[in-house]
Formats: structure tokens, C-alpha cells, sequence
């Protein structure tokens, strides 16, 4: 079954390549449309992103771009909808978020996340509750939850 959802992601600045292979293997399974690899994000081929992707980096579209923010712009001009998974003061949990599409979900670096000139330049800012002491999860797992929810909508 190969369904395309009206979806495409941002990765700006996940330095790992492990991570980026893991989201290129979950945005197959979500039938993502497409993927934009910005700033210092890594791109195939590389041997630890295809180890982590099992071929999915065949499959799914991408992209290559130095700046995020120029991206955000022209993709908001196509009339496209930006999301940023990210926590901040601002941020909703994921599930209030309504499935409108065409929808462009933004992840950052591992670390630091996504700068302050990224989120306001998004439309909405989406979360996943913490429960635990450490309130943060990997990226490739957060951005999985938050896509496959809005999937199933």
C-alpha cells in the first residue's frame, strides 16, 4: 500500500546522521511527501544514513538547502502551513493540532532545537507532553509520534 500524504518535512540542523536516517525510514512509513535537509543537516548517501534508513532514502524526495529561514519564507508564499515541533511558551500539545493540509512539519538540531527566528515564522508550534525528569525525547521519535498522529486524523 503506497499512500502520499499532503506532508513534508523540515530538518534543520540535526547534525546526526543516524537520526536523519531514522526520519527518512519513518517518513516512508508515513508516505511523507517530501524532506528538506537544511543548514548543516546531513544528506544520502552516506553509509550511517543508509544504514538507519534501509532504503528508504530511495524512496522519499529531498532536498538540500543552506537556509532555513528562506525555505520557511517560499514554502509559506506556496501557501503551505509550517509546523515546528519544538516545546516552548507558546506550544500546544500535538494532538489539539488540526489535520489542514498541505502541512510542513520543522524539527531541530538535538541539542538546541530550533532557533527563536525559526519559530516565529511558524504557524503554530506543537509539543509532546513530559512526564519523566529529562522532558525531552530524540528527534526521529518526536517527529514519528507527531506524524503519525496527524495521519490518522
Amino acid at each position: 500500500m503506497q499512500k502520499k500524504h499532503d506532508i513534508v518535512l523540515i530538518l534543520h540542523n540535526v547534525r546526526s546522521r543516524f537520526n536523519v536516517g531514522a526520519i527518512f525510514r519513518t517518513a516512508d512509513a508515513a508516505g511523507v511527501k517530501k524532506i528538506y535537509l537544511c543548514g548543516i543537516t546531513p544528506a544520502p548517501p552516506h553509509p550511517k544514513i543508509d544504514k538507519v534508513a534501509l532504503g528508504a532514502q530511495q524512496f522519499i524526495p529531498f532536498e538540500k538547502h543552506r537556509q532555513t529561514v528562506r525555505l520557511i519564507k517560499q514554502l509559506k508564499a506556496e501557501g503551505q502551513r509550517v509546523v515546528a515541533i519544538e516545546q516552548s511558551h507558546s506550544s500546544i500539545p500535538y494532538y489539539h493540532l488540526k489535520n489542514k493540509k498541505p502541512l510542513v512539519l520543522i524539527v531541530g538540531a538535538e541539542v538546541r532545537g530550533l532557533p527563536a527566528k525559526i519559530l516565529k515564522l511558524c504557524d503554530k508550534t506543537v509539543e509532546i507532553p513530559m512526564y519523566g525528569k529529562k522532558e525531552s525525547l530524540n528527534v526521529a521519535v518526536a517527529l514519528g509520534i507527531v506524524i503519525f498522529d496527524i495521519i490518522q486524523q
